[in-house]
């Protein structure tokens, strides 16, 4: 069980380790689908035609057109070749093309979806008493062993009293994995095991997320993991953010900066400190001195000491031995560190 107030701050890097694309790979597949000009050509992909027919489908709900949103796409294409992220995209163009935005928050709802259809997370367990995701060489294994080892079944409600997570990637991986991890180590039912993760466990998606699992309470448009087909694109496409949206809204800014403010131990799971989300992490330099363990892999020397100032500047951190920069991956900063975050 973790036992200090503890933040895991979770990026594109950590979701490899289930085969899930980072960042620039989304762009790349983002961009590939949206190569229109070869609509009705022998080397038509079925993205380039499942996304036109969305945006045929919902062009009058946009109050666009559907050459418009084409064209849209386009010029997310284009902005691909100079860019790394449909994040930075969408910022570049957030304040005055609204086609724009319209066809990266479909877009990022389709392969959101089909990037967990096609993750080594199933649905279900392959085999029965097994868990959905197998072996135990990945970030979300090794958190939910955190968490849930040496709670007494009565007490199972408090295991997730002292995390809280900011995912800055767009899939529910976490809402997804935990129940059946709950459910095989305290033997509850699935029913039981969703409802106390839906109620007990603190996570916020910077960026968003298309829609909820239908058993989590809130106010998004359900959706079951991996499904490929919903019922509305448009509903999902409004469950993402660009992060100029963020921050205009106060309420969640001040939400977002007290989950980072609460931390006493801060983890960072692949997490590629890109100005503009480490901007939404920190308006102001934080006064607790928090331990502080990142998890990167394939840093140079360079790059580990831009993060660790970064850090410092940011966290008010005077003691350098209080942040640990790792070129290792996430679930092996998990597991090295098992014993210091149950402590």
């Amino acid at each position: 069980m973790i036992r200090t107030e503890t933040t895991l701050v979770v990026g594109a890097g950590a979701n490899c380790e289930i085969e899930m694309p980072d960042g620039a790979e989304l762009l790349n597949r983002i961009a590939a689908g949206f190569d229109f000009d070869r609509l009705g050509s022998q080397v038509q992909t079925r993205d380039m035609v499942a996304l036109a027919a969305i945006f045929e489908e919902n062009a009058e709900r946009l109050g666009t057109t559907y050459d418009a949103l084409l064209e849209a796409g386009r010029t997310i294409k284009q902005a691909s070749r100079v860019t790394t992220s449909i994040d930075a995209v969408l910022e570049q163009y957030g304040s005055n093309n609204a086609d724009v935005i319209a066809a990266g928050k479909i877009a990022l709802a389709y392969y959101t979806l089909q990037n967990e259809a096609k993750s080594t997370l199933a649905v279900e367990p392959r085999d029965a008493g097994d868990l959905p995701l197998r072996g135990s060489e990945n970030w979300l294994f090794q958190l939910g062993q955190l968490i849930t080892k040496g709670v007494p079944r009565a007490q199972a409600e408090t295991c997730f009293d002292k995390l809280s997570i900011v995912c800055f990637n767009y899939d529910r991986a976490i809402e997804h994995y935990l129940p059946w991890v709950v459910s095989m180590a305290f033997g509850m039912d699935m029913e039981e095991a969703r409802l106390l993760v839906g109620t007990h466990l603190r996570i916020v998606h910077p960026y968003g997320s298309p829609g909820t699992l239908p058993w989590i309470f809130g106010s998004g448009e359900p959706c079951e993991w991996g499904n490929q087909e919903p019922e509305d694109w448009l509903a999902l496409a409004k469950g993402f953010y660009t992060a100029s949206e963020r921050n205009r809204d106060k309420r969640f800014s001040s939400f977002l900066m007290a989950e980072i403010a609460s931390g006493k131990r801060l983890g960072f799971l692949g997490f590629g400190f890109d100005p503009m989300n480490t901007s939404m992490l920190f308006d102001r330099v934080l006064d607790h001195d928090p331990d502080v363990m990142v998890a990167l892999t394939g840093i140079g020397e360079g790059t580990k000491k831009a993060v660790h100032y970064l850090l410092k500047r940011n966290t008010g951190v005077q003691n350098p031995d209080l942040i640990q920069i790792e070129d290792t991956k996430s679930y092996q900063l998990l597991q090295n560190n098992g014993l210091f975050l149950e402590t």
